[in-house]
């Protein structure tokens, strides 16, 4: 069974890195269950092992991690819900792109619930929405914006890190980066759409989601 722990206080990110790595430890040895943990940051960005220095465009702004996670720079803080996801991806059948599908999908159900249509778009990591009342690019496509990033990490075939959703974030903090490397496309959020969706909403749908993605115990 995987265990679900959720923070109601926002969570330092070293603090959340050591705890992700002690959870890993214990997958790994048998002393701990698969875990889901749901939590939110104080306002931050953290540097994926793709990060261009030059994407950091207010390096003064908010603290700076480096995450040791796949991708590029991205903003966590306040209204966003950060899911930890911590699975024996060994046990899952050792293929890490089916994991990151099941990420993708895990998000896209969640926001199906909400009447959002998220989608996935090549060469760009993490999930869509269109925007087909903003002005169209200068190519004529509609414009996009991200709501939510995705970026893992695994040792010993345990995964870390996970996805992020935008449920009402401040959107200004995302100025500070150029989020994961994508300049062409904004940020938007649930309540940036017009929802008023809390974050206990989201994470019931979350954890109504896991199972019918991942199952329960792999």
């Amino acid at each position: 069974m995987v265990e679900w722990i959720t923070t109601d206080t926002p969570v330092a990110y070293p603090e959340a890195l050591s705890r992700m790595e002690q959870i890993v430890e214990g997958i790994h040895a048998g002393t701990a269950p698969e875990t889901v943990w749901l939590l939110e940051h104080p306002p931050l960005y953290t540097a994926g092992t793709s990060a261009d220095p030059a994407d950091l465009t207010d390096p003064d702004r908010f603290p700076v991690y480096e995450a040791r996670r796949g991708g590029q720079y991205t903003y966590h803080g306040p209204g966003q819900r950060v899911a930890y996801v911590m699975l024996d991806v060994g046990a899952r059948g050792r293929d890490v792109r089916r994991f990151v599908k099941q990420l993708e999908t895990w998000v896209i159900a969640a926001l199906a619930e909400f009447n959002v249509t998220g989608q996935i778009r090549e060469g760009r990591v993490g999930v869509w929405v269109e925007r087909p009342e903003k002005a169209r690019s200068p190519d004529g496509a509609l414009r996009e914006d991200k709501i939510a990033a995705i970026g893992i990490r695994l040792r010993k075939w345990i995964s870390f890190h996970g996805i992020s959703i935008n449920v009402e974030p401040d959107l200004s903090h995302f100025d500070g980066i150029v989020p994961c490397g994508i300049r062409d496309h904004g940020v938007t959020s649930l309540v940036d759409l017009g929802l008023p969706v809390t974050m206990n909403d989201l994470d019931l749908a979350l954890k109504r989601g896991f199972d019918e993605v991942f199952g329960q115990s792999g």
